[in-house]
C-alpha cells in the first residue's frame, strides 16, 4: 500500500526530498555497475571507493579457502534465530577464537558495527554517568547514546583529536559532578581509532594519560572503534589498540568483519562481565536474528588470513601506496587555490608523524564534479557532503587498497590535476568575457555621453 500522492504524508515525504534535491544533499544508491557509458562493462573503474583495503574480496586464496570450509561445514544455512535461541556452535567457536586472537577475557559477535555500537552505548553507561566523545565519532555511537539512560546534558562532545580541549572538559565534568570525584559514578569516553571521513588517527596514548591523571580512582573508561583499522594496523592486523600496547588501558574494543575482512558482523572485545550483561540488556544482540553460519565461516576464513600473516603483507603494500600518493599530490597543491582542492592539513607536511592511511580526503568545494570527472576516466572516488561531514568540509574521499597499483595511482594524480587544470582554464574564460563585458558597457557609456 502506498500513501495517495496528495495525502498529508506523501507530501511531507516529498517536501523533505525536494529540499534535500535543492540543497544537493540527496541521497541515492550509486549505480550497480558504478560505470559511465565510456568505460566498458568488461573494465568496470578502477575502485578507490569501498572499504575493501586489503582487496581481500578478490583474493583467489580467500576464496579458495572459503568455499573449502564451506563444503566441509556441518551448517551453512541459517542461523536460526537470535543467539539466545541458536547458539550455533561456529559462533561459540569464532568468539573464543577471536578473544585468543585478540588476547582479551571475552568477545561478543554482533550483525554489523552498528548494531555493536548502538548495544554497547545503549545498555553499558549508566544512569548518573557522562559520555564524552569525539565530535566525529561515528552515527551508530550517535543512536546508542540517544537510547541510554545517561542524561543528554552529561553528552558531551569534543574537537576532533583535541587532546587539550578533551581534557578539559573531563576536569569539568569531574568538578561540576560529585558522583565522578568519589568514583560512585562512570565516565565513558568514545573515539573511533581511524577515522573513516578525514583518515585521522585517534591521540589514543595521549587520551589514555589524560584520563588517567583526571580520574586516578580508575573510573573512566575509553571504548575505540576500530572498523577501519582492523585487518591494518598491529601485529597480525590487531588494530591501532595492540599497535599502540594499550589493550590494558580500553574497556572495549569493536572490530568489524565488512571492511578490510571482506565478510560480514563485528565483534565487542570486553571483559566477562560486560559481555554477560550485554547479553541480557543489548537490543540490538537480543532481539535480532544472529549472522547466518556462512558469514562466520567467511569471517573465520578472513581470520586465517590474518594469522598467516596474508593480511600483513598486503597492509604494508597499501600503506606505502598511500604515502607515494600524497607525495606525487602534495607539491602541485601550493600552486592551486585551496578551495578548489586541497589536503588537510596534517598531510601538508612531508614530516608529518601520522601514519599513513588508506583513507585521503581531497578537500573541494566541487566535490561532485570532480567525482564525475574521474568516473569518466575510469576510476571511482565518490564526493561526500554535508550531512554526511560538516559544512564547508566537502571533499572527493580517496580510499586505496592493496589491490591498486603504483600505475593507477598515478593515473589519480593526473586526472586529479587535469580537473584542476580545465577548471582554472574555465574561470579565466569567464573573468576575460566578464572584462569584456565590462569594457562594451564602458565604451557603449563614452559613447553615449558625446551625443
Amino acid at each position: 500500500m502506498s500513501p495517495p500522492p496528495s495525502s498529508a504524508l506523501a507530501m511531507h515525504l516529498q517536501d523533505a526530498l525536494a529540499s534535500r534535491d535543492a540543497r544537493w544533499i540527496r541521497r541515492r544508491l550509486p549505480d550497480p555497475s558504478a560505470s559511465p557509458s565510456s568505460v566498458s562493462p568488461s573494465s568496470p573503474p578502477v575502485d578507490f571507493n569501498s572499504n575493501d583495503y586489503l582487496s581481500l574480496s578478490q583474493s583467489p586464496s580467500l576464496r579458495t579457502l572459503f568455499l573449502a570450509k564451506l563444503s566441509a561445514a556441518p551448517d551453512i544455512l541459517g542461523s536460526g534465530g537470535s543467539r539466545l535461541l541458536v547458539n550455533g556452535r561456529a559462533h561459540s567457536a569464532l568468539e573464543a577464537r577471536l578473544a585468543s586472537f585478540f588476547k582479551v577475557d571475552a568477545a561478543l559477535l554482533f550483525n554489523s558495527g552498528f548494531d555493536a555500537n548502538v548495544g554497547f552505548f545503549a545498555c553499558i553507561p549508566q544512569k548518573g554517568d557522562a559520555l564524552v566523545y569525539d565530535e566525529y565519532i561515528h552515527a551508530s555511537v550517535h543512536d546508542g547514546m540517544r537510547s541510554s539512560r545517561v542524561a543528554r546534558d552529561a553528552q558531551v562532545p569534543f574537537p576532533h583529536n583535541d587532546v587539550p580541549a578533551f581534557k578539559n572538559i573531563i576536569s569539568r565534568l569531574k568538578d561540576s559532578q560529585p558522583s565522578l570525584e568519589d568514583a560512585t559514578s562512570s565516565v565513558f569516553i568514545a573515539v573511533e581509532s581511524l577515522y573513516s571521513m578525514d583518515g585521522t588517527f585517534s591521540p589514543l596514548a595521549e587520551i589514555v594519560e589524560a584520563m588517567e591523571e583526571t580520574f586516578p580512582k580508575g573510573n573512566a573508561y575509553l571504548v575505540v572503534d576500530e572498523a577501519h583499522a582492523t585487518g591494518i594496523y598491529g601485529p597480525q592486523g590487531r588494530g591501532r589498540v595492540a599497535q599502540l600496547g594499550l589493550e590494558d588501558k580500553v574497556l572495549a574494543r569493536l572490530h568489524t568483519f565488512g571492511k578490510a575482512l571482506a565478510a560480514s558482523g563485528a565483534v565487542i572485545l570486553t571483559n566477562a562481565l560486560i559481555r554477560d550483561y550485554m547479553l541480557n540488556y543489548a537490543r540490538s544482540l537480543i532481539y535480532t536474528t544472529s549472522l547466518t553460519y556462512a558469514n562466520i565461516i567467511a569471517a573465520d576464513c578472513s581470520f586465517d588470513m590474518l594469522e598467516d600473516k596474508t593480511a600483513e603483507y598486503l597492509s604494508d603494500h597499501l600503506l606505502s601506496l598511500s604515502t607515494y600518493f600524497v607525495d606525487l599530490l602534495r607539491p602541485y597543491l601550493s600552486s592551486i587555490p585551496s578551495e578548489l582542492l586541497s589536503l588537510p592539513p596534517f598531510l601538508l607536511s612531508s614530516s608529518s608523524s601520522a601514519p599513513p592511511s588508506p583513507i585521503i580526503p581531497l578537500h573541494t568545494s566541487h566535490p561532485r564534479p570532480l567525482s564525475a570527472y574521474l568516473l569518466a576516466l575510469g576510476m571511482n572516488a565518490r564526493p561526500i557532503t554535508w550531512p554526511t561531514v560538516p559544512k564547508g568540509k566537502d571533499r572527493v574521499r580517496v580510499c586505496l587498497h592493496a589491490g591498486n597499483t603504483r600505475a593507477e595511482v598515478e593515473a589519480l594524480v593526473a586526472g586529479v590535476r587535469r580537473w584542476v587544470g580545465e577548471v582554472l582554464v574555465e574561470r579565466g574564460r569567464e573573468k576575460e568575457r566578464v572584462r569584456a563585458g565590462k569594457d562594451r558597457r564602458e565604451q557603449g557609456e563614452w559613447v553615449e555621453s558625446k551625443l
